[in-house]
């Protein structure tokens, strides 16, 4: 963007939904020296920005009333619908609506409908990045949206996000990028998740299959965190598993309606829905890793449970160790 183009006044800013992501992203604007009102369901979790120098809002209507930037940040269409439907009391034709959070094609049409019935103007703007990016202002920012917000809701992005990426004006296409992202991100979260559990079955240790991997063209960085994580028994939330199973349905649903045939994404979310009824649906994504024993004959609903005292499952395979589900990773 060209100086020319940036706002003289840093815009009024309405955050509403501070979880995971929108949290971060709130701090990331206060550092940036941005005016903002934050809402969200849950209050405590508002609060939380009230010391880095955000009003909090008792409601929706109340965030917005005097923004000249609304972002929403919520955990799908729906809840975003439901809360700028209770944000109609505050809202003018004009204030430029940010719509980061992640909610397929489907799910935009009808919030773009509502922008227009308000006279809103409309920026569909997912974003990628997890906890940690977040709270550094290095997301990068998917942007789809009309000529005349860009100049008002850049410093918003700029404050969020290492890089924008404009994607022409037609909203949707920024959600539709998203959807092919995160198809990669889950399904190499998966496949790590699979690959270390299925070493533990084959009684081989796990860093073996990283330093076989490590440091040529198979090798990832993302590869790299994710088996961190589960060899660490590190799976404090950055992206939850049933935020993951959400967009695998998400894009699962999109491939079906473009005509696209999808075995992939299918089966990412089926594992992601297992993990989730096992209890793991507020951890990390890469707790898709106790999806992996067959639960049709071990007793117990979480590998941590199900184990004897040499690690292996006591409920599966007898004692052939290639019969036994994969044993808890230990870091060598």
């Amino acid at each position: 963007m060209h100086m020319a183009d940036q706002p003289t006044v840093l815009p009024q800013v309405a955050l509403l939904g501070t979880g995971i992501m929108g949290l971060g992203m709130g701090r990331s604007m206060l550092r940036s020296g941005l005016p903002l009102r934050a809402w969200n369901r849950t209050p405590g979790r508002a609060k939380a920005l009230e010391s880095d120098g955000a009003v909090i809002a008792a409601t929706p209507a109340d965030a917005v009333r005097d923004a000249s930037v609304i972002v929403t940040m919520l955990s799908d269409g729906a809840a975003v619908g439901e809360t700028m439907a209770a944000a109609a009391a505050g809202l003018r034709a004009g204030q430029v609506w940010a719509q980061a959070s992640t909610v397929g094609v489907a799910g935009l049409e009808p919030l773009a409908g509502l922008a227009s019935e308000h006279g809103l103007l409309f920026v569909d703007a997912p974003v990628l990045g997890t906890r940690q990016p977040a709270a550094q202002g290095a997301l990068t920012v998917f942007a789809a949206g009309p000529d005349a917000a860009r100049a008002v809701v850049q410093p918003v992005f700029d404050a969020i996000g290492r890089k924008t990426v404009w994607l022409g004006t037609d909203a949707g296409t920024a959600s539709r990028l998203k959807l092919v992202v995160n198809s990669w991100v889950l399904a190499v979260t998966t496949v790590a998740a699979e690959a270390l559990a299925l070493a533990g079955g084959l009684g081989i240790d796990p860093e073996l299959f990283l330093q076989a991997v490590g440091g040529g063209p198979l090798d990832c960085a993302y590869l790299q965190s994710k088996a961190a994580a589960i060899l660490s028994r590190d799976f404090f939330a950055n992206f939850t598993v049933e935020m993951a199973g959400k967009d695998a349905r998400l894009i699962s649903e999109a491939g079906a309606a473009a005509g696209i045939r999808l075995d992939v994404a299918p089966a990412v979310a089926g594992r992601f829905r297992r993990a989730a009824d096992l209890g793991h649906a507020d951890e990390d994504m890469a707790a898709t890793y106790f999806a992996s024993p067959d639960m049709r004959s071990c007793p117990s609903p979480d590998m941590r449970s199900c184990r004897s005292p040499d690690g292996a499952c006591s409920g599966i395979g007898g004692s052939s160790p290639m019969m036994t589900p994969p044993p808890w990773p230990q870091v060598r």
